[in-house]
């Protein structure tokens, strides 16, 4: 699932190609991860791109209202005041701008042509993303339930939340009512380097470790929105070209390979359903949470 550098990757690629232009039309093939495909057809033709926001995990395409001409027809539509576009890539979504002579791919279901013959293309082979259209009435329901933005809150914020939490400390880095946008690749990475385990309670670390966990978690997802994010499987970006931030992974994945750090052997632990990578020795297991460490295969994989 694509995480916070990964979908500002493709929404620093998408500002470069569709900012300023104006949707057409909207063509649509399959619509089961769509909210409301008919709000689609109805309310993108005319308006203008004005903005590529990521907001955690996903992007909001910020709209225009629609031209004067079209403005006192749709009023009664809600078409006369900004409005966005909701894009969640999901596991195997895409999302890019290219010429529309040039044929779609596979799996494209939705197309929106724009005035300068290109066509913003959607395509998800196992549609788990999401697009919906948002009027200012649903993005005022759909974005409070959302925490801060990992890069933007204070050290000192991150430390008052985080040590009056009595929840895992991975758990809580992945709630997204927390920090929105961390997802299980990043938190893995920055807990190492902090040398938290997964596992530890948010209440029982102390300040100065959880001045640490901030410091490390922002400098890791600005190196990875600098290394255009982690191709873990099928994440490509607004270009079409894969991210390569996991050659910098230092637990994510690494299941029975010495820590780059210490040598010791990386383990894995199940921690509120979710797999966390960590090394035994930086990253000691708290008392009486030995029985969470997973055993390690016969054989690793890579």
């Amino acid at each position: 699932m694509p995480e916070l550098p990964e979908v500002e990757t493709v929404a620093q690629g998408l500002r470069k190609t569709i900012l300023g232009r104006t949707i057409l039309s909207v063509r649509l093939g399959k619509t089961d991860f769509i909210d409301d495909p008919a709000a689609l057809e109805l309310h993108l033709p005319g308006r203008r791109i004005e903005a590529v926001d990521r907001y955690g995990k996903f992007m909001l395409l910020r709209l225009s209202p629609v031209a004067p001409q079209r403005a006192n027809a749709l009023a009664e539509n809600g078409d006369s005041a900004p409005a966005a576009l909701l894009v969640h890539l999901g596991m195997t979504g895409q999302i890019g701008s290219l010429p529309a002579a040039q044929p779609a791919a596979k799996h494209t279901h939705v197309v929106m042509p724009l005035d300068d013959s290109r066509e913003l293309r959607y395509t998800d082979p196992r549609r788990f993303g999401r697009l919906a259209y948002l009027d200012q009435a649903l993005l005022d329901k759909e974005l409070p339930r959302f925490g801060a933005d990992p890069l933007e809150i204070s050290s000192a914020d991150f430390i008052a939340q985080t040590r009056s939490r009595r929840a895992r400390i991975k758990a809580l880095l992945l709630d997204q009512s927390f920090l929105r946008g961390v997802g299980n690749i990043y938190a893995d990475e920055a807990l190492w380097r902090a040398k938290i385990h997964p596992a530890r309670l948010a209440s029982s670390i102390t300040k100065d470790q959880a001045k640490l966990l901030h410091r490390a978690l922002q400098q890791i997802l600005l190196k990875a929105i600098a290394m255009h994010g982690s191709s873990i499987s099928d994440f490509l970006d607004a270009d079409g070209e894969p991210g390569w931030y996991q050659r910098q992974h230092r637990v994510y994945d690494r299941e029975g390979r010495p820590c780059s750090r210490c040598g010791h052997t990386i383990r894995r632990t199940l921690v509120a359903g979710r797999s966390s990578h960590f090394c035994p020795h930086c990253q000691p297991t708290p008392r009486g949470l030995t029985k969470f460490v997973l055993p390690l295969p016969k054989r690793h994989s890579k």
